[in-house]
């Protein structure tokens, strides 16, 4: 049985575990604090029997106009608990309060370029690649900026795909 809930103060001292994976990005504790505080609906936790934590989502709401948006900033699944669709299950819930509740235009994503199993996944949810950022991870892995559109975007124009890479820092931030 799984539950998802609002990520909690206390799971970040039960969610390490989850982190060791060489993709997942891991970040420091004032990191993770910010957007538990400033974007509480976009964070959520997936346990499993024992109270384990089996993965969770890390998200926020950001952009103006028609770039407003959903952005996932980590979705990671222990190793154990993958091939159950629990990185769809907090996919769809993120996606679904950025469309319903803060009525974002899309929700995008950076990937590594090289992780063919995550690219897979995301676009099996609707997702496509909108545009490569060059050496986006550490300044040596490209990334690729995945983009799906929410129903505000009616005529899909947030992931009509860029036709040239872009650098670091030509990004837009918020």
């Amino acid at each position: 049985m799984t539950t998802i809930r609002r990520f909690s103060c206390n799971d970040l001292l039960r969610f390490a575990s989850v982190n060791l994976d060489h993709l997942t990005e891991t970040f420091n504790m004032s990191f993770y604090m910010t957007y538990l505080a400033r974007w509480p609906d976009y964070f959520h936790v997936a346990d499993g029997p024992g109270n384990k934590v089996m993965g969770y989502i890390m998200g926020k709401v950001e952009g103006q106009g028609e770039s407003w948006h959903g952005h996932v900033t980590a979705v990671t699944v222990a190793t154990e608990y993958r091939r159950q669709q629990l990185a769809k299950k907090l996919m769809n819930l993120l996606e679904e309060i950025s469309d319903k509740i803060d009525k974002a235009y899309f929700v995008d994503l950076f990937v590594r370029a090289s992780n063919t199993p995550a690219i897979k996944m995301y676009e099996k949810l609707g997702y496509v690649i909108y545009r490569r950022v060059l050496r986006y991870y550490s300044g040596e892995e490209d990334g690729l900026d995945m983009r799906k559109a929410l129903s505000r975007d009616v005529e899909k124009k947030s992931i009509i795909p860029l036709k040239r890479p872009i650098t670091p820092d030509e990004l837009e931030y918020d």
